[in-house]
């Protein structure tokens, strides 16, 4: 039992687990790291076609119970198939601004569904890397891959201790700063400059004040003031924007 144990914990560190139909396909095109067991259900269900295609010899294929893989994946939103992979790949180097002049910051964003969103939309707009934060940012997990409809793992993702910490790095490596509030310059008429960063804050509480000091601080128009766009909503609006100004899209 104690060995059995120790192997499932040395499985957790080196694997990790990734549910739902579209983030195994977009990780196995990706190619970026091994997908090593898959969980589904016999029958199987009807996208499977999509994934099996691009199985190695090497994957081990378990048909399960899709009660077994509820309780393994923790939610029901799996779509009858799980995988363990190889840890997600995070970008080592921080980033330059000739090589990726259009970044996008997370400073807190908790839930990882908007994490997910988010970096869905960074992939759509043509992003050329999402820094996320450690300390009190939500974890890049199933979920969150789920949620960016497994386009996460296209990205490069740069992840720093702190929000604090990865604005000292984005100004020290000459990027412009825009940080998404309630208040601030409206969004819509400012003349975002060549190698930025847009920073997307907390869900409840926005970017932290003490980081508005290092950029321009740029706000989204809308009805009355006292409501407020999802995070994820809000960043998909400004990325768009900021991304059609560029000539990204």
């Amino acid at each position: 039992m104690i060995k059995a144990h120790k192997a499932a914990v040395k499985k957790e560190k080196v694997q990790e687990l990734v549910f739902g139909i579209h983030p195994i396909v977009e990780l196995l095109k990706a190619k970026r790291r091994k997908l090593y067991t898959i969980y589904t259900t016999k029958p199987t269900p009807k996208a499977w076609d999509l994934i099996a295609p691009l199985l190695s010899k090497e994957t081990q294929i378990q048909y399960v119970s899709r009660d077994i893989i509820t309780r393994m994946a923790g939610t029901t939103d799996h779509q009858s198939v799980i995988a363990w992979a190889g840890p997600f790949c995070y970008r080592r180097k921080f980033f330059e601004t000739d090589k990726s002049p259009f970044l996008v910051m997370l400073d807190s964003v908790q839930d990882p569904r908007n994490l997910g969103a988010i970096l869905r939309t960074a992939y759509c707009t043509g992003a050329g890397g999402v820094i996320i934060c450690q300390k009190q940012g939500a974890p890049l997990n199933a979920a969150a891959l789920k949620a960016s409809a497994g386009l996460a793992e296209y990205l490069e993702i740069y992840e720093a201790p702190s929000a604090v910490a990865a604005v000292q790095e984005l100004k020290k490596a000459g990027y412009t700063l825009y940080f998404t509030a309630l208040n601030g310059e409206d969004a819509t008429t400012v003349s975002y400059q060549p190698n930025l960063c847009v920073v997307i804050g907390n869900e409840a509480t926005g970017v932290a004040k003490n980081l508005l000091s290092s950029g321009l601080t740029v706000k989204l128009p809308q009805r009355v003031a006292d409501i407020s766009y999802n995070a994820s909503v809000a960043a998909g609006i400004i990325l768009f924007m900021v991304a059609h100004q560029q000539g990204k899209i």
